[in-house]
């Protein structure tokens, strides 16, 4: 059974890469226990980077703190950590035997109730379900990194999986602040990669052909399209560019371009040593100085700030932080009445990591608010 509100919840993360990683993240700062089971020799230490790096940028989303943080247990094998769950998360390479393998451990030991999602990318729900005892219990939790930060899981039942465990999956995603879409139809890789697969495709053809730098394709999208994307997504925004007419208008206006030969479609260039190389020296020259962390914090931060705005907004990801209902109040313990208590998101600070005078009104006028 789902626990209560204030009850032992507990996840079990098999498998701690980048994408585990994250998931025990999200589960952790949301006040869930997590077990995490990665036979690598470097997960433990993975996976406490990838939380130092979530506990800097989630609670910056919200205007109060997160709640208490769960307990994290490094397990040694599969068995030990399923053992009473209530949602366990499959993360391990995109190999569809070992994810069999792995699955079929999960419902050897994990309770009847149990909710079973796989971080697939590409694999249909029926495709991971093939040979297993309780396939009833799988479905696609096709989550985006970074999974602590972007709320978006791709939910995928096959016609195997319980209507019960689809309806526990969704509520489950919901309480730790994501945003459940669920797919009634398998196709290979979902929704959203199947889209960037195509952006992929064009981006490797024009780099291939010499026609664009990689900086050149970023540099297109960071700054045009990508910024609409975040608001409105692809459908709202053409009916906005089809004017007072809206979407009719627009199809009508640019559907014949969609036969005409702008697109290699399907065609993919032959990944050369050459162009492997090409493509990598490009792109490690785009940010020369910075390492892969840099370069995480900073996407992180850019994606509170953006996030943040959405909020205010009440638009597209801000209405998933927005409605997220933290259950944090310690009123009447020791006698106190709490007005604010929250992180400081980085687009508070100056350049000295000091919270400025504006923002200091900003929690002033909260606490006002939250006694009145």
């Amino acid at each position: 059974m789902t626990p209560e509100p204030g009850g032992a919840k507990k996840a079990a993360i098999i498998g701690g890469g980048v994408i585990g990683g994250g998931w025990a993240a999200r589960f952790l700062l949301n006040g869930w226990s997590v077990s995490l089971f990665d036979p690598a020799p470097d997960a433990e230490q993975t996976i406490h980077t990838m939380l130092h790096k979530a506990r800097r940028s989630l609670p910056a989303l919200y205007d109060t703190a997160l709640p208490e943080e769960g307990r994290l247990t490094i397990c040694n094998d599969v068995a030990s950590a399923v053992q009473g769950v209530d949602w366990v998360q499959e993360s391990v390479p995109e190999q569809i035997d070992l994810k069999h393998n792995v699955l079929a451990d999960i419902l050897a030991n994990a309770g009847p109730d149990c909710v079973v999602g796989s971080s697939t990318s590409g694999f249909k729900p029926s495709a991971l379900q093939e040979g297993l005892d309780r396939p009833e219990n799988v479905l696609v939790c096709h989550p985006f990194s970074p999974v602590y930060l972007l709320p978006l899981v791709e939910v995928v039942p096959s016609q195997r999986t319980s209507p019960a465990i689809v309806e526990r999956c969704v509520a489950i995603l919901s309480s730790i602040g994501m945003r459940p879409l669920v797919i009634d139809h398998e196709i290979d890789a979902h929704i959203a990669d199947r889209l960037l697969e195509a952006m992929w495709r064009e981006a490797l053809w024009l780099v291939r052909d010499g026609v664009a730098t990689t900086g050149m394709i970023d540099d297109s999208i960071r700054y045009g399209f990508g910024l609409r994307f975040a608001q409105m997504g692809l459908f709202e925004n053409y009916r906005i560019a089809g004017g007072s007419a809206g979407m009719a208008h627009f199809m009508a206006q640019f559907g014949p371009a969609l036969k005409w030969p702008w697109s290699k479609l399907t065609d993919v260039p032959e990944l050369t040593g050459e162009l492997i190389d090409r493509i990598a020296e490009q792109t490690n020259a785009q940010s020369p100085d910075m390492t892969s962390d840099e370069l995480d914090r900073q996407r992180d931060d850019n994606l509170v700030a953006i996030m943040r705005i959405l909020k205010k907004a009440g638009q597209g990801v801000g209405n998933i932080i927005k409605n997220h209902k933290l259950d944090t109040s310690n009123d009447g313990e020791d006698g106190w009445f709490e007005t604010v208590c929250r992180q400081v998101p980085v687009s508070w600070t100056d350049y000295n990591g000091h919270m400025n005078e504006a923002h200091y009104l900003e929690a002033f006028c909260q606490a006002t608010d939250r006694l009145l």
